[in-house]
């Protein structure tokens, strides 16, 4: 068996993992043709139902509601295709190599180990980059031109990563995790477990704290107002003495606003705020996760770079693989 020259390992990765290629270009072209449809189709059927319902006391919604729902379902897709790229990142691009020895024998035959990794790392990175970028310019489009028919607003956990590059640095992320997960286990089914469950705890993580990624705005108003259309509240409550006292659970006082009045000053409430982001923040929030999503990614890559044989050293049994 001869192993692939250093100017043919991209030619070489491509031709191992076409399968996964098929699979990846199949998925972008599948969403790609569903958004389409959904923003030529579905979204005139349901802009008429819209305007019919302003008008009329009865009316049918079945496309309205088909449009938000699947354009949901599609953000979802868009969002966490990335656990598959991990799963087939740690299983067959790296962990099978590993535990076969066909990286060993590769490295063994003048091809450089971190040559061959950056050929493995890199071909799959640039068909990621460029259908996880076709897929967010073709979702941006549309939930851009039917906000009426939106099925949730920019907060939404799917819809935040989707319109946005944090989708494509979760891809890459999720790349790295699955080949550090490979060179850390050598065997292909734990690798896969290890780098979805990574990758699922990271997106946990990162969801609880997207709130937290950017200063809020706190506003404090004498009588309880209302949130700004289209804002992200993240906290709310009564001023007492000075002090901040957030709402557990709902407002203490209720009624008209004479008995409301009474009941503030029973309570000793001087005023009330309201912390919450305006959608000015989308960009803001959505770029400093981008940013700690790539971090992690090349924290991953460098560790799992780490993980090969020293370059003119020979890779026999002792070395780690």
């Amino acid at each position: 068996m001869s192993a692939p020259t250093p100017a043919g390992l991209p030619r070489t990765v491509l031709r191992l993992h076409r399968p996964a290629l098929i699979v990846w270009s199949a998925f972008v072209a599948a969403l790609a043709g569903w958004l389409i449809w959904l923003n030529t189709v579905t979204s005139r059927a349901g802009e008429r139902e819209r305007l019919y319902c302003d008008h009329h006391e009865t009316c049918n919604i079945i496309d309205w509601l088909d449009y938000g729902q699947r354009t949901a379902l599609v953000a979802a897709l868009v969002c966490y295709s990335f656990l598959g790229v991990a799963a087939w990142a740690g299983a067959s691009l790296i962990g099978r190599e590993l535990e076969s020895g066909t990286a060993k024998l590769a490295w063994t035959q003048g091809v450089a180990p971190a040559r061959w990794l950056a050929a493995k790392l890199a071909v799959p990175a640039l068909l990621l980059t460029l259908g996880s970028t076709a897929l967010v310019l073709i979702y941006r489009r549309g939930w851009n031109a039917h906000p009426a028919l939106r099925d949730g607003d920019w907060t939404s956990a799917a819809t935040f990563v989707a319109r946005g590059p944090a989708a494509v640095a979760y891809a890459l992320c999720a790349l790295a995790v699955g080949t550090l997960a490979a060179f850390l286990l050598r065997r292909a089914l734990p690798a896969l477990g290890v780098s979805v469950a990574a990758m699922g705890a990271l997106v946990f993580l990162m969801e609880r704290l997207r709130p937290h990624l950017w200063p809020s705005v706190t506003r404090v108003t004498a009588t309880e107002g209302l949130l700004t259309p289209h804002a992200w509240q993240t906290g709310a409550g009564t001023i007492r003495d000075g002090h901040r006292v957030p709402y557990h659970g709902l407002s203490p006082c209720e009624g008209n606003p004479a008995q409301v009045g009474r009941c503030a000053d029973r309570l000793g409430i001087d005023g009330y705020y309201l912390t919450y982001h305006p959608q000015s923040h989308y960009w803001p929030l959505h770029l400093v996760e981008t940013g700690i999503v790539l971090a992690v990614a090349a924290l991953a890559a460098v560790l799992a770079f780490r993980r090969l044989p020293r370059r003119g050293r020979a890779v026999g049994k002792g070395s780690p693989a």
